[in-house]
């Protein structure tokens, strides 16, 4: 992605519940962002592995801004806003791939 079309970490998180079309584990979530994004969820020294962790301060961002609800010992889902966000940011997606 180029600087221009780079997505925060809030945005990826909320399009990877989008994608997951339910309500998600923590552990779902993980390996859903770290399939479709690996660069924002790998190691820095080890790319192949997920790091987890970088996921647990958006995800309490996100659920402060009403856009998810949920927690890592239950489930996560989108709110009303959640959903409305993850549409506009899945048109960016389809956006961009018609561009190329």
């Amino acid at each position: 992605m180029s600087n221009k079309e780079k997505k925060s970490l809030n945005d990826l998180i909320i399009f990877c519940i989008y994608s997951l079309r339910k309500k998600c584990s923590f552990e779902e979530l993980a390996k859903e962002c770290f399939s479709l994004f690996p660069e924002f969820l790998a190691f820095p020294k080890i790319k192949q592995w997920p790091d987890s962790r970088k996921l647990d301060r958006p995800l309490r961002g996100l659920r402060k801004k009403k856009l998810i609800i949920g927690n890592p010992k239950t489930l996560f889902s989108l709110t009303k806003l959640g959903k409305k966000r993850a549409e506009e940011i899945a048109r960016t997606f389809q956006q961009r791939k018609l561009e190329l």
